[in-house]
Formats: structure tokens, C-alpha cells, sequence
């Protein structure tokens, strides 16, 4: 194992992603030399570099600064979207450099710390980054690496010394989730996703029980209730939540105040009444129901979460609202998979019930477009007015005869059109929408300032 305490210089190879740039901001913090590559400039690596981090965007091994081409206290951290063709990754193979993933990086750190880690196929950027804050709010506090940036933090990295708590987001692609042995966990879901590296729905299913079996004696598992999934520990303390359905945490009295969600959080020896939820949608809801139960169980007292839960402000690209005006709302949410479409669209109808909703929908990646295409096109289906933009590929190469067409043609309403992220602006000047969503986890997020400003 790498003892990072003899580290000094940590390298990154795709500096720019969300799980990434958490961990080079920790070292950051830790006063170690920090730098990386990145495909393109964005505003996060933007953020890195006014923080510090050197961050160059040629992949050519000039571009390396000097001083993190000595082998001996440098240490190279890879995402998987990095191509075996990037000339620095080559270099530094060639050179016998010490090269980690992410994931590896991340299991040295939290398993060293009380680790609380949130794992699921949807939801767990959003309890993750609540547990994060509702820990803060408590006078028990925690550190946290968080899989989108946090309103509240305006990062997605929580620092706090006096706490020996950490809070993960456990990724389950590439089974990276398998490097943690928490102390505590959360599954908030278990759907078939990745399917280009699990290959099936049961592959899933037992990378979860292995993660389960990860956890450390007399350490605690809070789980949807009715997931499939086989839990074979009798050492461990597990508690199941949900919605509203029979479970040992839950949400009663659930009821819409001015636009944002109130409800009663139900437990075993534990109520707490007339909770205001500061983020829109039902789905959040559920996901606060788990946060706030892992909080409790952590020690954080009832006032505090009471306190807590209305000023959380959500994560950037979560249900998150760019314009909330009478005559229109413009809605940008990170869905990318067919449940989290569904939930998303489903709430966004209930909070506007009487208004036409507009869904914009960048799919994302061809392997699992192949994969969902029937799913893609019911949930697309709930939407008044679908607009369709060509596959964002991220890590992927095409796979033959697979585009956004063959989820386009299985759509049923005929209010649909297929376009590509080029022509979006021109095509909404000829609508009038009264609801609009942008979805999607690829380079759709480029969309949001131009339409942002083109209704304010």
C-alpha cells in the first residue's frame, strides 16, 4: 500500500472530474504539491488553479511541470475516461511511476478515517452531500468527498480537523465502491447500470453483497427498503427506510408548502415533526429520510437536524433551479439513467401540475443507450414536449447502429423532435415553454448559462 504521509507530489490525469478534483483539493489542503491534465478548461478547473493546483490541458509530456517527474515522492492518480493513448499516462508507465486510481486513492484515505460511505445507482451524490451538511450543522462535524458540489459548501470537498468522521460517495462503476470497507453505509438503490462493465442485472446484485460484505464488524447498514439484494451478516446493525412504506425510518404527514416538501421523519424511539425540505422534488424526500437517519445514528441530535434540513440548499445539477418565476421555470437535473428520469419528471409534474413540461434529454453514453432505449423512451414519454440531442459518448468509442434515434422512434407522443446541442437555442425560440428541463450527465450542462439568458 502507498504510505501518502511520504508523498509529496500527487499528479492527476483528469484533474477536472468531480471525484478527481475532491481528492486533489484534500491533498491540496494537506500542503502537498498538487497538479494535473485535463481534456479541456472548465469552471472547476478554473476553481483548482485560483486554489493552487497547476492544471494544463495538452496531453504532450512537456506539459508536465518538472517537479512531478521525480519518481521517488510522486504519485499518479487516473480516472478510467483517461484513453491508453494519453502521451503523460504512457510517460509516466514508461518511467515506473507509482499510478493509482482514483477509487484506490480513496479507499486509502477513508478506511483510515470512521468511514461513511453512501452507495446506489441513483441518489447517492444527494444523501451523500446531505449527510455531509447535516453532520457539519451537528456539533459532531465530519470531512466528506462529495460526487457533485454542494451549495451549501460551494465545493465537493468538506475539510474539518476536529472530526474523525468521513463521508464518501461509493462509486459502484468499475466497482470502484470495492476499495471501501466502511464502518457505516448507505443503499439507497440497485438497478441495472454499467452494464458495460457488470454485463448483468445479477453482476450488480453481487457487487453490492460484496460491498455489504465490506463493512466493519458492529458497524451499521441503512437500506432502501425492498431492495434485492442479500445482506449475510449477522454482525452488523441494519436498519431499512423508505418514502412512506413499512420500514424503520420513514417520512409521515408528507404534504407541499409553498413549493417545497414538509414531513414528519419516523424511527424507532425517534419523531421529528413538521420537517421544511429546502430542495424540491418527492424523490428527495426519501433521500433525506436516509441522511437524516445515518445523522442520528452518527449522534447528531434531533434539534440540530431539525435546524439542518431547511437550509440545505441541494447540489449544482440536481433538481436544480436556474429561473422560478410565475410565468416560467427552468429546472437542470443530472438524470441519466431511466429511474432517475422517471423520478426526476414525476416530481417536477407534481410540483406543476397544471403547466406543460418540456424536457430536454442528452443521452449518455451509446452502451447504455443501448441497453435502456425502451426505458429511456416510457420515461421520456411522461414529458409533454420532448426534445432529443444526439449521445454524449464520455469514455466510450460508437458502437455501430446505435444513436439517439433508436430511443427517438420509441417514444409514442409525437410532441417529440431529435436535434442536435447546436441547434437547441434556435429550436426553443420557436416554443413558448412553460416548464423546462434540461437532462442529462454529459457536456448538456453547456447549455444551461445560454438558456439561462435567453428567458431572464
Amino acid at each position: 500500500m502507498v504510505n501518502l504521509e511520504k508523498i509529496y507530489n500527487i499528479y492527476f490525469l483528469g484533474v477536472g472530474g468531480i471525484g478527481m478534483s475532491a481528492i486533489a483539493r484534500y491533498f491540496n489542503a494537506l500542503g502537498k504539491q498538487v497538479g494535473g491534465y485535463d481534456k479541456v478548461s472548465r469552471p472547476i478547473t478554473d476553481k483548482l488553479q485560483r486554489e493552487g493546483i497547476s492544471v494544463n490541458f495538452t496531453d504532450n509530456v512537456e506539459s508536465i511541470p518538472e517537479y512531478f517527474k521525480n519518481k521517488e515522492n510522486t504519485l499518479v492518480i487516473i480516472t478510467p475516461a483517461i484513453p491508453t493513448s494519453n502521451y503523460q499516462l504512457n510517460y509516466f508507465i514508461e518511467q515506473g511511476f507509482t499510478i493509482k486510481k482514483r477509487s484506490e486513492v480513496l479507499g486509502i484515505i477513508a478506511n483510515s478515517q470512521n468511514c461513511i460511505a453512501i452507495a446506489g445507482t441513483h441518489g447517492k451524490t444527494t444523501i451523500t452531500t446531505m449527510v455531509s451538511y447535516f453532520m457539519q450543522q451537528s456539533r459532531i462535524g465530519c470531512n466528506a468527498f462529495l460526487g457533485g458540489i454542494s451549495k451549501n459548501f460551494n465545493t465537493n470537498l468538506v475539510v474539518n480537523p476536529d472530526s474523525e468522521i468521513m463521508v464518501v460517495e461509493a462509486d459502484e462503476f468499475d466497482r470502484s465502491f470495492l476499495h471501501l470497507q466502511p464502518q457505516h453505509a448507505i443503499i439507497s438503490a440497485i438497478d441495472a447500470d454499467h452494464l458495460d462493465i457488470y454485463k448483468s442485472k445479477n453482476s450488480v446484485n453481487e457487487a453490492f453483497g460484496q460491498f455489504i460484505q465490506q463493512i466493519k464488524p458492529n458497524g451499521t447498514l441503512i437500506i432502501k427498503s425492498g431492495l434485492d439484494v442479500e445482506i449475510k451478516r449477522d454482525d452488523i446493525h441494519v436498519y431499512t427506510y423508505s418514502l412512506n412504506d413499512s420500514a424503520d425510518f420513514k417520512a409521515e404527514n408528507i404534504r407541499i408548502d409553498n413549493g417545497l416538501y414538509v414531513f414528519d421523519f419516523v424511527g424507532e424511539r425517534i419523531k421529528i415533526r413538521d420537517l421544511k425540505l429546502g430542495l424540491p422534488g418527492r424523490i428527495n424526500v426519501e433521500n433525506a429520510v436516509a441522511a437524516i437517519a445515518m445523522a442520528y445514528l452518527n449522534g447528531a441530535h434531533q434539534d440540530e437536524i431539525y435546524n439542518a434540513v431547511p437550509k440545505f440548499k441541494g447540489i449544482e445539477r440536481r433538481f436544480d433551479y436556474q429561473i422560478h418565476r410565475k410565468d416560467f421555470v427552468y429546472i437542470d437535473d443530472y438524470a441519466h439513467h431511466p429511474e432517475e428520469l422517471k423520478a426526476a419528471i414525476i416530481s417536477v409534474k407534481e410540483l406543476f401540475e397544471d403547466k406543460k413540461v418540456t424536457g430536454i434529454f442528452q443521452p449518455h453514453l451509446y452502451s447504455r443507450t443501448s441497453d435502456f432505449a425502451d426505458e429511456f423512451a416510457q420515461s421520456l414519454d411522461l414529458l409533454d414536449e420532448i426534445i432529443l440531442l444526439d449521445i454524449y459518448p464520455a469514455r466510450e468509442e460508437p458502437i455501430p447502429g446505435v444513436t439517439s434515434e433508436i430511443i427517438f422512434n420509441k417514444i409514442k407522443k409525437s410532441n417529440k423532435i431529435l436535434c442536435t446541442k447546436n441547434n437547441v437555442l434556435e429550436i426553443l425560440k420557436e416554443r413558448n415553454p412553460e416548464v423546462l428541463l434540461t437532462l442529462g450527465a454529459g457536456d448538456i450542462d453547456e447549455l444551461v448559462q445560454p438558456i439561462k439568458e435567453m428567458f431572464e
